[in-house]
């Protein structure tokens, strides 16, 4: 009886032995993969520099404590505590994280998730039962062993929950710069030819997507939402003539479009289907950028007559001085124009203004007042440009600029964002085939996820737009249209990302 009772601890032990050098070695070999695995981890992302080396290390030295006699009791309640880590991480990915990632190896990669659970419950079983052997055959009783195991139970579990929540704070609150990228977001639904490049997005009304075309910028094309039915408009701005403009851009709004350039200080009106434009606002104030607020009030971006910095404005048509400058927003770093460039964009309830150069956006009220500035999840604070002063007054950047943030835009409380750094345990080669866009929350500090969009035969992605929907891509003089998965949908409408691919 003695004799099979240690054959059994011996087979026991030879099993985990086999099973952890197996899947050491599987990590070893393709170790980057599983380190961007891990860093996908919606459990371990925070730590995945040092779970992917300490995993590896655990499983080889509780493989050799199993390997002699005087440490496999040792070695047997490192086993227990390390399936039962494994267990409950798995447990933890199926009912209580963002998504469910891959991040096994070798030949339990091909498991699925709940049959990958089971397994896991078996070998926490197969480990305690051989301890506990070994255990009664040195000792009597089980009390002893039994405390044990719970303690070992406690500490395996227990801490794979700390994890779990310290992970998640950091990612969520205090990020140091690793994505989570959501599990298939979008399906490509159909695209459209357009008959040039040089389009981009300049709003939605009812059932049709507006674009502008900075090669022909009188041009106002509308698409139906469901990319089926085209048509084109030539806006007529009166007193075109007395204007010489540089770069005309087209917003709508409602059922509104506008028309300004900002060199030069006009502002056209115009109904949708209509063509004429009329001059709703001339010589109130020169800018370099414009969002409608509503017919009589804009959200601009001019520079001051007394710092010569970039500030933000509110611009009115009613009231006298039309023009109220909110001197504080942008904060100078270098120069306050060129470290303070970035985007202005309004969804109607509130404005945001995302800087191109450092990982902040501030988020403003239709009166320009600030609400609250948050933070993207890199770690650029400071913008990382050379600025030279040159004769006349001009100033010149002297070295490329370091471009954090290339483009956004607005949906509900959410605020999507292409990002031109590569996060940590990211792919090379996905990085340079995708644009990524990171989803975070506008009225608190909250990073929800990433996802990619593929660079569709080498173009890059020039202008998107997220609808309730679908989600619309400008990449060269394509336009594709992108459908929602069920969930990724219900994180759009609801603005929440927990829980939201748990089958």
């Amino acid at each position: 009886m003695k004799n099979r009772k240690v054959l059994a601890v011996q087979i026991i032990s030879y099993f985990f032995v086999l099973l952890f050098c197996y899947a050491a070695v599987s990590k070893m070999l393709d170790f980057e993969n599983f380190q961007v695995q891990i860093g996908q981890s919606p459990l371990l992302s925070a730590y995945a520099g040092f779970v992917s080396y300490a995993v590896i290390a655990a499983e080889l030295v509780i493989a050799g404590l199993l390997l002699y006699e005087r440490t496999r009791l040792v070695g047997l309640y490192a086993s227990f505590t390390l399936m039962v880590a494994f267990t409950v991480y798995i447990y933890l990915i199926l009912n209580y994280s963002d998504f469910v990632p891959c991040s096994c190896g070798g030949i339990l990669e091909k498991m699925g998730w709940t049959e990958h659970l089971i397994f896991n419950v078996g070998c926490v079983v197969l480990a305690a039962a051989g301890a506990l052997v070994m255990e009664k055959d040195q000792a009597a009783g089980l009390r002893r062993p039994v405390l044990k195991m719970v303690m070992m139970f406690l500490i395996g579990s227990g801490g794979m929950v700390v994890l779990f929540l310290s992970s998640e704070h950091i990612i969520k609150r205090e990020n140091n710069f690793t994505r989570r990228f959501l599990q298939n977001p979008v399906s490509d639904k159909s695209a459209l030819i357009l008959p040039e490049e040089g389009y981009y997005f300049a709003g939605v009304y009812r059932d049709r997507i507006y674009l502008g075309n900075s090669r022909k910028p009188l041009l106002l094309t509308s698409i139906s939402k469901e990319m089926s039915d085209l048509k084109t408009l030539k806006i007529e701005p009166e007193k075109m003539s007395e204007n010489t403009f540089r770069n005309l851009q087209i917003r709508v709004h409602e059922n509104y479009f506008y028309l300004s350039d900002g060199t030069v200080p006009v502002i056209y009106r115009g109904k949708l289907g209509q063509p004429i434009a009329k001059i709703i606002s001339k010589g109130d104030a020169y800018f370099t950028q414009l969002a409608v607020l509503d017919s009589a009030r804009f959200a601009v971006r001019t520079q001051s007559s007394r710092t010569h910095r970039y500030v933000l404005a509110l611009l009115e048509l009613q009231p006298n001085p039309k023009v109220t400058l909110q001197e504080g927003l942008l904060e100078k770093q270098i120069d306050g124009v060129f470290d303070v460039d970035g985007i202005l964009k309004t969804n109607g309830s509130h404005v945001v203004y995302t800087y191109h150069y450092r990982n902040q956006f501030l988020v403003m009220d239709r009166d320009m007042r600030l609400l609250r500035k948050l933070n993207t999840i890199d770690t650029t604070s400071t913008a990382n440009i050379s600025v030279k002063n040159m004769t006349g007054g001009v100033r010149r950047m002297n070295a490329p600029p370091v471009k954090v943030n290339e483009n956004f835009t607005l949906y509900g409380s959410l605020i999507f964002n292409q990002s031109n750094i590569r996060g940590k345990n990211e792919s090379v080669r996905q990085w340079k085939t995708s644009a990524v866009i990171d989803v975070y929350r506008t009225d608190t500090q909250r990073y929800l996820g990433s996802f990619r969009i593929k660079k569709n035969a080498g173009e890059a992605l020039h202008d998107f737009l997220i609808t309730g929907k679908y989600l619309y891509v400008l990449q060269g003089s394509t336009l594709r249209q992108y459908r929602y998965t069920g969930k990724f949908k219900k994180m759009i409408q609801q603005g929440e990302a927990e829980n939201l691919y748990q089958e």
